[in-house]
């Protein structure tokens, strides 16, 4: 019986646990509980909270500026060099790509040059048809002729061109495009001056373009004791298209206008009179002797210039810098003063600046520009002052007028006359030059042929 007791009261308690745990109230508590512990439970990835320490946390270092300075912290002379180097590529690699672009290696689909002399006369005709220049580039066998000259390998002629016109067509090109006037029109400093800025003709017409005194001054160009503009490769140039442009406008022909820019439009018209003829070809045998083999000089010129690499001419080194820029000078100032100061000979300051005959920039009432090699603009800068303070040390033998004639003789040359029994051998040696440079100042073919009485310019050492 007592074991039975005992069993029974086991079961009572079991059965109030069970009841205890399927109360509603204890359930929801324990709920509300969990949620609780859930809503409060930290982000496993949050960061543990630090102590509170009396002292300041570091300060972070400040991000170092990103560099936006191109010059990368060169001085202004690297920097001029850098940028010298630039534009020495880039007018080389123009001069290049503009004859591996836009002119056919082979415009008559044949596989290989054939030499000046056995090149037939359908493919010269074929080569100036394709050039498509608004200016009529007839071929015949006058115009013939001037492109065998051009393309000779005696004279190397061409080759010296393709070197200058590096420098001097970008600025030539310019100015035509500037004008509207056809691009081809560069091609006439070739055959009025071999692209010589000091070029001086027996007629004394000089620079590039060989303007005559009146006509330069006609189109605005400075001409005195001290500047000459003329040899001013920029001013004359602009003077050039000016001129081009009006004789243009008189005959709307550019072959009449180009044969009218060698002899005059009077010359032209009475050409024109004369024969009754309206184009170049018509009239030419009315025209001045010279004149009759302008236009055919131009031609060849012209055809000698973008075909070179069909005969095989490799133009030579340019002999003046081809990266410059230009300063304003604003006092009486000597090439001596700069060559004296900073790394930069005379010689070079005359090749780019050739219309001061005497060295001298007379920028007394007013500004005129100073033509410098790249490389030398800021050292030239750098050192104004020091320059501008040498003036009455090169300036004191100009202030007589007496001494700027002597200057201006011993620069512009003299004229030897021929005598019986002279060579060109023994008058160079007279004056310390060669047989080429007289030669090449009078336009010279041979040296064989002097006669008695002949003018020789000699130009001035």
């Amino acid at each position: 019986m007592k074991k039975l007791l005992t069993l029974a009261l086991l079961v009572a308690v079991s059965a109030s646990a069970s009841a205890l745990d399927r109360n509603p109230r204890k359930k929801r508590r324990d709920r509300k509980k969990d949620r609780t512990e859930q809503t409060v439970q930290p982000a496993p990835v949050a960061p543990a909270v630090q102590p509170v320490t009396d002292t300041l946390p570091e300060p972070k270092p400040e991000p170092e500026p990103q560099q936006t300075d191109l010059s990368l912290g060169f001085s202004p002379e690297q920097a001029d060099s850098l940028v010298a180097v630039w534009q020495e590529r880039q007018q080389l690699e123009s001069f290049v790509e503009f004859f591996d672009r836009f002119v056919l290696e082979d415009s008559t689909s044949m596989a290989t040059a054939i030499a000046a002399d056995k090149t037939p006369d359908s493919v010269y005709t074929h080569r100036l048809r394709d050039l498509a220049s608004p200016i009529p580039l007839a071929y015949n066998y006058i115009v013939k002729g001037y492109i065998d000259r051009y393309i000779s390998p005696r004279y190397h002629t061409i080759s010296r061109i393709l070197g200058l016109s590096q420098y001097y067509f970008p600025m030539i090109e310019e100015e035509l495009l500037r004008a509207d006037l056809p691009i081809e029109l560069r091609a006439l400093p070739i055959i009025e001056s071999a692209l010589s800025a000091t070029a001086v003709s027996p007629a004394g017409a000089v620079g590039l373009w060989q303007f005559m005194p009146a006509t330069g001054k006609s189109y605005g160009l400075e001409i005195n004791s001290l500047v000459d503009e003329r040899r001013d490769p920029v001013r004359a140039t602009e003077a050039a298209c000016r001129y081009l442009k009006d004789l243009y406008a008189i005959y709307n022909d550019w072959t009449l206008a180009i044969a009218a820019y060698n002899c005059g439009p009077g010359n032209v018209n009475k050409a024109m009179a004369r024969s009754g003829g309206k184009t170049f070809w018509e009239i030419y045998d009315y025209l001045p002797r010279e004149t009759r083999g302008y236009l055919p000089a131009f031609i060849g010129a012209s055809y000698a210039y973008t075909y070179h690499r069909l005969h095989n001419i490799e133009p030579e080194a340019a002999p003046i810098p081809l990266a410059v820029d230009t300063v304003r000078i604003d006092h009486l100032m000597h090439f001596g003063q700069i060559a004296s100061t900073i790394d930069l000979p005379v010689e070079t300051l005359r090749l780019l600046n050739p219309q001061y005959k005497l060295d001298i920039i007379p920028a007394t009432t007013r500004s005129y520009t100073l033509v410098l090699p790249q490389r030398n603009v800021s050292q030239y800068i750098a050192h104004e002052q020091e320059i501008l303070a040498k003036d009455s040390m090169y300036l004191k033998e100009y202030i007589n007028p007496a001494n700027i004639e002597k200057k201006r003789q011993e620069r512009s040359g003299t004229v030897y006359v021929v005598k019986k029994g002279d060579t060109l051998g023994h008058i160079a040696r007279k004056y310390h030059v060669t047989v080429a440079q007289i030669m090449r100042w009078n336009k010279l073919k041979s040296a064989n042929k002097l006669r008695i009485g002949q003018r020789l310019r000699i130009e001035g050492r």
